[in-house]
């Protein structure tokens, strides 16, 4: 608007003045790319056509320009060239500190500050609230007290703003104690104070202690509210983060669009897709930006709660895309079985400039794997180095094994791991052994086996998978041999746990739990489904029971496994036309699998589980692995 202004006046024949440029430019310097960097140089060549290049504003909105969009050289060449007597004016300096903040050349910033002071130029409280948060950003605590140091014999402590940046870099740097010590002695305090402290201690991982202090605080805006809500979704505790999102509903605080990407994100991590459908909808109503952040979060939420159609949609919508927006759809449909369509989602990318990273070739080779294409998966192996210059890490070996393993080809695959340039991880000799345990290599599992126990002892899951293995391979002494050590050694299975959003409310069920209120009517239905199953042919597979019981005993172990007890409550609970989603902490058992696959085909309904390893997709009595995890 303003840049068509100008273009205005120079038509209508006007000679802009002194407080025509310095508003163009701060306008040019707020946008990056091409168009931007042209008509920041064209008004740099008005300002010298017109003589303004020696007017103090002029010059030092020039320097915030060539700063902001990473010239620093320019910048600094324009503050040189001033006039002597003009070397010590602050106004340059803090133009030049805050150019180089925008463009999140941090250093720069702090180094620029240094300079000042050896120039002899006096710091003023926007030199200060600039660059006490680039001392935080770039974790220079050193600098940050020289500053603070320098504050305090300037008598500016006193200016709130300049306190509340004091406190907000130590917190960044996270030095707790300094930044608790300026809070607790802070005379008045704003929601700047408070929202700094608590996101310090957030980023320390103290979420309760943050929370205790967020309680206290008189008064909440959007950014405290975001900061909690962010605390929890970076600690894992993604439940409480949405009901602080629902508590910040109550409180009448309009969210904004970082709120909703870490809403978004605590909906991925639940498989909540009810409270993900929410969120969008509560995004549109208060008009919040749909911003490219947002976009991905929201593809990513779809693509782990198993929508990737509704993952597809918000794609398509999306008018700004970068590299993170293709990633996000090409692994979402690489796990959620949809290989074809992940590699054709790949080539789109290349013919949209975007360059892939490391974890856009962990969704390419994962959608090989899920397609069978071995041939491809190699090829895109081997030009991550020869045609990107992306070295292959852990994560890219793991998919090439599972890629190999799914194949059957597993010679090649362990001769793989024994190319790798780095130590292999549990994840790829377990990738190997699960692999061994579907196509009964007993040979390659137990040296698969031998290599997981050398790292991790006490991994419940690599005695399963080689148990299933013996009982695959009709090694039944062998079976018992296991178990025995399994016995002796006291190995505990990690408990599993199975999570169902139901009306935006999330259920956690865990093996033989009745905690839940429904429990009676829960167990009931579930009596019910298996006589069904059983008329249908059902019979119980026990192989993954490792107590010492009787048969009949191990099989009510399996029947009030965690995901069978969310389908029954689903069951019960949801209408019969919709989709039973499940996020299972574990790998799913054999038993689990067989019994969900059937209950899809005897009550039509479409069953989505996310376990520990992969999607299940039941749909008609089939499953989207084809019995592979």
């Amino acid at each position: 608007m303003l840049l068509r202004a100008y273009a205005g006046m120079l038509a209508r024949g006007a000679r802009p003045d002194a407080y025509t440029f310095p508003p163009l430019l701060k306008v040019v310097a707020a946008e990056q790319g091409a168009v931007a960097s042209a008509l920041g140089d064209a008004l740099h060549t008005h300002v010298v056509k017109f003589g303004m290049e020696l007017n103090a504003h002029v010059a030092s909105s020039l320097v915030l320009m060539y700063a902001a969009r990473g010239d620093g050289v320019m910048a600094r060449a324009l503050l040189d060239a001033w006039p002597a007597r003009c070397g010590g004016s602050p106004v340059m300096w803090n133009a030049l500190i805050s150019g180089h903040k925008r463009s999140r050349q941090f250093r720069l910033s702090c180094g620029s500050f240094v300079d000042m002071m050896k120039a002899g130029a006096v710091p003023t409280p926007v030199t200060y609230m600039t660059v006490l948060p680039a001392c935080g950003k770039c974790n220079d605590v050193l600098l940050g007290m020289q500053v603070h140091k320098c504050i305090i014999e300037s008598g500016m402590l006193a200016d709130l703003k300049v306190e509340n940046a004091l406190v907000d870099m130590y917190a960044e740097c996270g030095e707790m104690e300094a930044a608790w010590e300026l809070f607790d002695g802070m005379q008045v305090r704003d929601m700047v104070s408070w929202t700094s402290v608590i996101s310090g201690f957030v980023r320390l991982g103290q979420v309760d202690r943050a929370k205790a202090l967020f309680d206290r605080m008189p008064e909440k805006d959007t950014v405290s509210w975001t900061a909690m809500i962010d605390g929890y979704v970076q600690t894992g505790r993604f439940t409480e983060a949405l009901e602080v999102f629902r508590e910040m509903q109550f409180s009448k605080v309009v969210a904004d669009e970082f709120t909703m990407v870490s809403v978004v994100t605590a909906c991925a991590q639940l498989g909540a897709l009810e409270t993900g459908e929410w969120a969008r909808i509560y995004m549109n109503r208060h008009r919040i930006k749909m911003d490219t952040f947002v976009g991905n979060a929201l593809i990513n939420m779809y693509s782990k709660c198993g929508s990737i159609e509704r993952a597809l949609d918000v794609f398509k919508e999306m008018h700004n895309r970068d590299k993170f927006t293709w990633t996000a759809v090409i692994l979402g449909l690489a796990v959620n079985g949809h290989g074809v369509e992940a590699i054709d989602m790949f080539y789109k990318m290349l013919r949209a400039f975007e360059d892939p990273d490391e974890v856009t070739f962990v969704g390419v080779l994962t959608a090989c794997t899920h397609a069978g294409l071995v041939e491809k998966g190699r090829d895109f192996f081997l030009s991550m180095v020869g045609t990107y210059g992306i070295a292959p890490n852990v994560m890219h070996y793991g998919c090439i094994i599972d890629l190999l393993g799914r194949a059957g080809k597993l010679t090649e695959a362990l001769e793989t791991i024994g190319k790798m340039p780095m130590r292999p991880n549990c994840a790829i000799w377990g990738t190997l052994l699960a692999a061994c345990r579907v196509h009964g290599n007993s040979e390659i599992g137990e040296l698969a086996a031998e290599n997981l126990l050398e790292l991790d002892p006490e991994n419940s899951t690599a005695h399963i998978l080689l148990s299933n293995l013996y009982a695959k391979s009709n090694r039944w002494e062998d079976v018992r041999r296991l178990r025995q050590v399994i016995m002796e050694k006291g190995i505990k299975k990690e408990p599993g746990c199975s999570l169902i959003e139901m009306n935006g409310t999330i259920h956690e069920f865990v093996a033989g739990d009745r905690s839940h209120p429904m429990s009676r009517e829960i167990y009931s239905k579930l009596d019910k489904v298996l006589t069904d199953l059983k008329n249908a042919g059902y019979v119980p597979d026990v192989t993954e029971v490792f107590v010492q019981v009787t048969e009949e005993e191990k099989q009510k172990v399996l029947y009030w496994h965690s995901e069978k007890l969310a389908v029954a409550f689903a069951l019960l609970s949801s209408e019969s036309s919709s989709t039973i989603r499940i996020v299972k902490n574990l790998r799913m058992c054999l038993d689990c699998h067989n019994a969900i696959k059937l209950i899809s085909k005897l009550y039509t309904r479409e069953v989505v589980v996310r376990d520990r390893t992969r999607f299940h997709h039941f749909r008609h009595g089939l499953c989207s692995c084809k019995e592979y995890w």
